[in-house]
């Protein structure tokens, strides 16, 4: 399959159309008492919006753990937004100021053909089962819409674009010294991996999946590794996930070989609150959502042993997915400070696997980086076209080729669209005045 972009004026132009004035977009409120969220149905704290946060539950609660996978749409669209009530998580507490995102005066309107069919933003939500897009170009919003009963207000849960901010606290940790070297052996920070496949295996390699150990990433086996790991308590005293991960045995050399594992993204959060000394929800709140100026507090969903998950699991509003895309853009500072090392984005973005290609837990794409999650989560970043696109989803799968084939032709055509907004027949975006869209369309040959 090839992709077409068009660039004439038949199918990108700019459409005059009133879309309202910009404005800032309000803030919301903190989450209450911070800390660890209760057991599975208590959340033990209300919703920012005023609403209690178990409004509209359904009498029976959707399955927690590994019987996320096997939810139904309906358990999808409410569980997602909840998952606080359905796992126990702790709060990633947001600070005093909010990043204001304004809304451009001039709004995208992206179309795309595929499979005979063409969508806009419209039709590809209700299509794909979508519940939130969000595009940032130039620090402003072009687009931003809502579906499957979701408010701005709303968390969404987006299962492995945590391994992407596990990655970046990473980076925060070396900054701080409490890291030494991307080189270090795993074992100097999770001792309890000595003797296990995991000898010898160094930070780099853990968070560029390339550890060799031998790992089973199946979402619709209960026998895979993914849906066992961390659910039992093996050894009291030893966290579960440590516990179940050293018994895992090597299939390859160190450096070798790519395989994709959550387990060694939890192992990766292990080894991070080891080496700050602190919950990987403190660190975040500290390095990340307070200074940057999150607007709501987000949640994180623990293991067994009350430990964030770093390599999944937690939730946070659109426009909160947005800012932390743009705290990448803006490679780690905040307000002239740098929160992670020179150079660090640009490493961590860098192919240090070459197919798939990838980077610190980071998928990379042509001209750009995302941070991916199951079920049509994704923050996509690029770097060079100031933009950030964010698609929160409920498929009907864990994965899918398909799915996300049609997902990459929608982002390509936000790209094309928001690529017009200055680049059009010399058209400026503030030429076009307080009103207007900017289309982009794309054709699958």
């Amino acid at each position: 399959m090839k992709w077409l972009v068009l660039v004439s004026l038949m199918t990108v132009f700019i459409a005059a159309r009133a879309v309202g004035a910009g404005g800032a977009i309000g803030a919301g409120g903190a989450i209450g008492a911070g800390g660890q969220i209760g057991a599975p149905g208590k959340s033990g704290a209300p919703g920012e919006s005023g609403e209690s946060e178990d409004a509209g539950a359904p009498a029976i609660l959707p399955p927690g753990g590994a019987g996320i996978l096997n939810w139904t749409p309906a358990q999808q669209e409410w569980g997602y937004k909840h998952m606080e009530l359905i796992d126990p998580s702790r709060v990633i507490k947001r600070g005093s100021k909010v990043h204001v995102l304004r809304k451009a005066a001039v709004q995208l309107r992206p179309r795309f053909e595929a499979d005979g069919r063409s969508y806009d933003t419209a039709s590809y939500m209700a299509a794909f089962r979508v519940s939130g897009v969000l595009v940032i170009k130039d620090g402003e919003i072009v687009l931003e819409r809502y579906g499957l009963g979701r408010k701005p207000h709303d968390r969404w849960i987006s299962f492995s674009v945590a391994k992407s901010v596990t990655s970046t606290l990473i980076g925060a940790a070396i900054k701080d010294g409490k890291i030494k070297s991307l080189d270090d052996p795993v074992t100097a920070y999770i001792p309890e991996l000595a003797g296990s496949a995991y000898e010898g295996v160094s930070v780099r390699q853990l968070i560029t999946m390339t550890s060799g150990v031998k790992w089973s990433e199946n979402y619709t086996d209960p026998d895979s590794d993914v849906a066992k790991e961390g659910l039992t308590v093996i050894e009291p005293g030893v966290n579960p996930v440590v516990s179940y991960m050293r018994r895992l045995p090597r299939e390859a050399q160190p450096g070798t070989k790519f395989s994709y594992k959550t387990g060694e993204t939890d192992l990766a959060g292990v080894l991070l609150s080891n080496a700050v000394g602190e919950p990987l929800s403190q660190y975040l709140s500290e390095k990340i959502w307070q200074p940057y100026g999150m607007e709501r507090d987000g949640v994180w969903a623990e293991d067994l042993a009350g430990h964030e998950r770093g390599g999944c699991c937690m939730s946070m509003t659109l426009r909160d997915y947005g800012r932390f895309g743009l705290f990448t853009l803006a490679q780690g500072r905040v307000d002239g400070r740098e929160v992670l090392p020179a150079g660090w984005m640009r490493d961590a973005t860098d192919v240090h696997v070459a197919e798939p290609s990838y980077g610190y837990f980071w998928w990379l794409t042509h001209g750009g980086y995302e941070a991916k999650g199951i079920f049509g989560q994704s923050v996509s970043v690029f770097p060079s076209e100031n933009l950030v696109i964010v698609i929160n989803s409920a498929w009907p799968a864990a994965t899918d080729k398909e799915l996300s084939k049609i997902r990459a032709m929608y982002i390509q055509a936000i790209r094309l669209a928001a690529a017009a907004l200055k680049t059009h027949s010399g058209i400026t975006r503030g030429s076009l005045g307080s009103t207007g869209e900017a289309v982009g369309i794309i054709r699958e040959h």
